[in-house]
């Protein structure tokens, strides 16, 4: 009896293992649809995810649904932004109200490595609005007829990135490996949420001035969340920012979709100075437990008001640092005698209503004072500025102070005394008597080296003089990478760009030895040290740049290319680096290049166009430096000899930094000045099919061919090619990918033939009498060639063939062939002898009438011919031609 009672309960368990495992798959299609189906309804954006992942067991006895790979990415004017993509969004439903049918109760969610890209554009538009309109007829959206439910008791987000990006702002925020929880029971309209945060490091930057950069933050908070009136009260909260622990109070208000209320109050509990000292990141991560400070601090600040469209809440920060003193207990020297007081203020939100006022910064490195001090106001309408900085530097008793990273290096001197005073208004309509500015900063020296740039990057001199037209560099020198430099110029917005990030506009003229820049981009290789492939991602340009530089550069080395007597002119402007008529000796001939790279529409696909015009260059070592030409011309792979080109092209780069072949388009042309076709197997084929010794290894002079390339294929047009009394017409297309589909239309004199390729022709000609076809060979055979295949294995078929079949298939397009070619002929030599005779008998008129007026004889002494002859001996001419054509060559 017992036996039986475990066989039954076996037999149930085991059944209900089976459902479990089951149960799922009969529900998966049917979720994946709700889901979809929701996110289409709601948003304006292409939302996809690749799998559902559905289990009995995850979260028993609820069932989890997992989204797996989910990815929103935004249509106009963000097309292309991916807005949110995440590994897997883990739910745990009530398995009852979805076998029902009903709503779908939700009781947890986790979200595993979200990455958040925001991005508020310079018009005012936010990527994150992508939820469909209610239009004015459509009734209040009903939330009940949604078939979700949410009833949350806990929630979780894992290893998350955020990434927010303001440009009409001119904010960004950065938080990284972000770990946050909330528990709470979200059923009721009342309830507190305790949350736990932490990240990694948090980046912070409000126009040039990075408040925060990746400072470790953790937040504890308890909030009582009102559903009702949409209010977010903080009970406790606490926050840290690397060392510096906060206080925090207030609350915040959902006022609609748009419009948010605050009142959020910050402070200090500590007066360590060591607490603010955390901030400075270089500080904070080298031994900053063992340092030995003093000193005092006060910290605190607010946020309160409205903030929406058109408003912003009021705002405060106010830090105060007294009699600050810091050492390493293993360094010598201490940073003393720190003193800060700076204060952020807008009463009213208004934001040209801020003012920064640092009456004075202080601090002493043995014994030698560096001061600062600043004030900004009105900084939307006219920004008025009043600062000033001095101090002097010896950078070679910077470690006796400060640890840096291992293996680092600095020496050198920097003396600087600066002073600017007045509106960047004056600036701007250079009004410069009504804005001061005076003061230089010297370099001399310098050096630094880290393991980022193990060679080191050295300053012998750098001279910067200020005043309120701009900032001039009479003298710039140095070394970087193996380069010896020397550079002057002036930058004419020096203030504008600091204070209001408004475009750099300045000229720079460049002269340099040698630049190798393998090494500049970090892909030199050797057999103990790899290339850095990350190296070789593509850069952005930074889009407040307007700068000119004018550059020489005596020798210039890029992986298998070498120039010399480098000129041209770079312009940096509106996120593209524009090249203009950068010349350059090279490949033992010239070239000059105008061309342009750009990352305004894409950061990892950046934009590029360019033309050149090369000159005479060496068809091998042109081959063998360019991947490009290795695609748009692959025969140059068997020619030897100097060619004159000119190209230009459109197109984009990958993310290795090369061209996307397929994005190419273009044209251009090619004159092969002179050369010689050796080992391509095709023709080498076909020399031997025929026993034509000229066409293996033949030279070419004066080539001249033109191209054009779109959609990974490039089409060259019929050229003319005459080799040894041999003409050829060459003309098709061949991929980006190497294949091959070219026609060549060769006529051949009978006498270069040998044995066995006149021994085809006349096989072919008996061939086609025995069918009843009369063809008659002139002393030139026409015959057409097809190559395809690809570069590196070709293949050939002609219009002449060894087996009867495929001879006599072909025998009628062969005399076609033949009297079109014998037509075309006299068409040709008739056009051609016309043109002659009406030259010679206009030269005959000319002449004539001339010894007629004067009375001349011809030098034989003979009477001029009557003017009536002329026609009569163009007549002849005409028919002599025609006759000399049809007639045989007498054997």
């Amino acid at each position: 009896m017992f036996k039986k009672i475990l066989k039954v309960l076996g037999i149930f368990l085991l059944v209900l293992i089976a459902a479990a495992i089951a149960i799922p798959y009969f529900f998966k299609g049917k979720i994946m649809s709700i889901v979809k189906t929701e996110l289409n309804k709601q948003l304006v954006a292409d939302v996809d995810f690749k799998d559902v992942d559905i289990s009995l067991f995850r979260h028993f006895p609820r069932l989890a649904v997992a989204l797996e790979d989910m990815q929103v990415v935004n249509r106009a004017p963000f097309a292309g932004d991916t807005l949110f993509a995440v590994k897997k969004i883990d739910l745990a439903l009530n398995l009852m109200s979805v076998i029902k049918g009903g709503k779908m109760d939700i009781y947890n969610v986790t979200i595993q490595a979200p990455r958040v890209y925001a991005h508020v554009n310079k018009a005012g538009e936010a990527n994150w609005n992508i939820t469909k309109p209610d239009t004015a007829q459509a009734p209040p959206a009903d939330t009940a007829s949604s078939q979700f439910s949410l009833n949350l008791q806990k929630y979780s987000i894992e290893d998350a990135t955020i990434r927010y990006e303001d440009e009409q702002g001119d904010m960004a925020l950065l938080i990284e490996n972000l770990d946050h929880e909330g528990k709470g029971d979200f059923t009721q309209d009342l309830f507190t949420l305790q949350t736990n945060t932490e990240a990694e490091g948090i980046t912070f930057r409000y126009g040039l001035i990075p408040y925060l950069l990746r400072t470790k933050t953790t937040l504890d908070a308890d909030i009582q969340i009102d559903n009702k009136t949409s209010t977010y009260t903080l009970q406790k909260g606490k926050a840290t920012l690397n060392n510096l622990e906060l206080a925090l109070q207030g609350f915040f208000k959902l006022v609609n979709d748009s419009t948010y209320g605050m009142d959020l109050t910050m402070k200090a509990p500590s007066t360590r100075f060591k607490d603010i000292l955390s901030l400075v990141p270089a500080i904070f991560m080298q031994d900053f437990d063992k340092i030995k400070t003093d000193g005092t601090a006060a910290f605190d600040g607010y946020v309160k008001g409205t903030y929406s469209n058109t408003q912003m809440p009021a705002f405060g920060l106010n830090l105060d640092v007294k009699n600050g003193f810091f050492q390493y207990p293993d360094l010598p020297k201490p940073v003393k005698n720190i003193q800060i007081a700076l204060k952020i203020d807008n009463a009213d939100g208004v934001p040209d209503h801020t003012v920064v006022n640092m009456p004075s910064a202080h601090l002493e490195m043995d014994n030698t004072p560096i001061d600062l001090r600043l004030l900004v106001k009105t900084p939307v309408s006219d920004m008025y500025v009043d600062g000033a900085a001095k101090g002097k530097l010896d950078l070679s008793k910077v470690t006796q102070f400060v640890k840096l990273e291992e293996g680092t290096t600095l020496s050198g001197l920097v003396d600087a005394d600066i002073t600017a005073k007045g509106n960047m208004s004056a600036i701007e309509k250079q009004a410069y008597d009504k804005f001061y500015a005076a003061g230089n900063i010297l370099v001399s020296n310098l050096l630094y080296r880290s393991k980022d740039y193990p060679d080191g990057i050295k300053v012998n001199t750098l001279s910067m003089l200020f005043n309120p037209k701009n900032v001039s560099v009479p003298k710039f020198e140095g070394q970087y990478m193996g380069t010896n430099f020397q550079a002057n110029g002036e930058v004419n917005n020096m203030m504008a760009y600091v204070f209001k990030n408004a475009p750099l506009d300045g000229k720079l003229s460049v002269k340099a030895d040698e630049v190798n820049l393998d090494k500049w981009m970090g892909t030199t290789t050797t057999a103990e040290t790899p290339a850095d492939t990350a190296a070789l991602a593509p850069f952005p340009v930074p889009g407040n740049l307007d700068f000119n530089i004018l550059a020489q550069v005596d020798k210039v080395h890029y992986d298998k290319l070498d120039l010399t007597n480098l000129s041209g002119t770079l312009l940096l402007k509106d996120e593209t680096v524009s090249m203009q008529q950068l010349k350059a000796n090279a490949l033992q001939g010239n070239m000059e290049i105008n061309g342009s790279y750009s990352t305004k529409n894409s950061k990892t696909n950046p934009d590029i166009a360019m033309a050149y015009n090369v000159q005479s260059i060496d068809i091998q070592q042109a081959f063998n430096a360019f991947n490009t030409v290795q695609a748009l011309m692959p025969l140059a792979k068997f020619l030897n000899g100097k060619v004159t080109s000119q190209l230009s092209l459109k197109g984009k780069l990958g993310g290795d930094m090369m061209p996307v072949l397929s994005s190419l388009t273009g044209d251009g042309n090619l004159l092969l000045l002179e050369g010689v076709l050796k080992q391509f197997g095709p023709v080498d084929q076909l020399a031997s099919t025929l026993n034509v010794n000229q066409l293996k290894n033949f030279s070419l002079r004066d080539v001249k061919t033109y191209f054009a390339f779109e959609d990974g294929k490039v089409k060259v047009n019929p050229f003319k090619v005459n080799v040894n009394n041999i003409s050829m017409l060459v003309g098709g297309t061949h991929g980006f990918d190497q294949s091959l589909n070219y026609t060549l239309q060769m006529t051949l004199p009978r006498s270069v033939i040998g044995k066995q390729g006149d021994a085809l022709v006349n096989n072919l000609v008996t061939q086609a009498s025995n069918k009843g076809i009369n063809v008659n060979v002139s002393d030139s055979v026409h015959l057409n060639v097809l190559l395809g295949g690809n570069i590196t294995k070709p293949t050939y078929k002609t219009d002449l063939q060894e087996t009867a079949s495929g001879a006599i298939n072909n025998l009628k397009d062969q005399a076609a062939t033949l009297v079109k070619n014998k037509v075309d002929t006299v068409k040709t030599a008739l056009k051609d002898t016309l043109q002659s005779v009406k030259q010679k008998a206009v030269a005959s008129v000319k002449d004539e009438l001339t010894k007629q007026l004067t009375g001349q004889k011809d030098s034989s002494g003979t009477k001029s011919q009557p003017l009536q002859n002329v026609g009569k001996d163009a007549e002849k001419a005409v028919k002599s031609t025609i006759g000399n054509i049809f007639k045989k060559k007498s054997n």
